[in-house]
């Protein structure tokens, strides 16, 4: 996705995305106070209760409960199609995907490998056990199915300074940047 396909959010806004991920537990009434402090942005703490709604509504952010990542042993599956199959099977399988409570993340690459997906699972066995009833029930869309173990999972989050690169596109995000900055010296 280039910027010009991005979500159209305000520089502002970015930056009150940004304070929510580096404070993930403060109140809005801290929030707003951090964003003075910080940014020189100055808002009630509704009014950034407000503008979090908003935006979690038009899906510019999606509040997650992401278990330790130790309760769960994660797995990489890589699948590519037979494609003389594909209209008549990819639907049922996609829909499978996207539905079941083990994956956690789904999507497509440029690869041989369309679609790649992240489940996890308890134990190897409770993986191979879906692996086989995934084969028996959408056996007919694959011609080749990876899987690999993720065997340490050393980091599983979104870092707030990821936000500064969008804010950098702009002269008004680059205000905010600057601030932060200059706020520090």
């Amino acid at each position: 996705m280039t910027t010009t396909d991005s979500l159209d959010v305000s520089p502002r806004d970015i930056v009150i995305l940004k304070a929510r991920v580096d404070y993930p537990t403060a109140s809005t009434r801290e929030l707003s106070r951090i964003l003075e402090s910080e940014y020189g942005i100055t808002l009630s703490h509704n009014r950034v209760n407000e503008i979090l709604h908003t935006m979690s509504e038009e899906e510019i952010f999606r509040e997650a409960i992401l278990p330790n990542r130790e309760i769960f042993r994660h797995y990489l599956f890589r699948i590519a199609f037979d494609f003389p199959n594909f209209d008549d099977n990819w639907r049922s399988c996609y829909d499978a995907l996207v539905n079941d409570p083990h994956i956690l993340m789904f999507f497509t690459a440029d690869s041989n490998y369309h679609w790649h997906a992240i489940a996890q699972f308890r134990t190897n066995e409770e993986m191979e056990r879906w692996v086989h009833e995934f084969f028996k029930t959408h056996g007919d869309l694959l011609s080749e199915f990876h899987n690999t173990m993720l065997h340490s999972v050393h980091k599983f989050q979104t870092e707030a300074a990821i936000f500064d690169d969008i804010l950098a596109e702009t002269p008004e995000g680059r205000q905010y940047l600057d601030y932060e900055e200059w706020e520090e010296e």
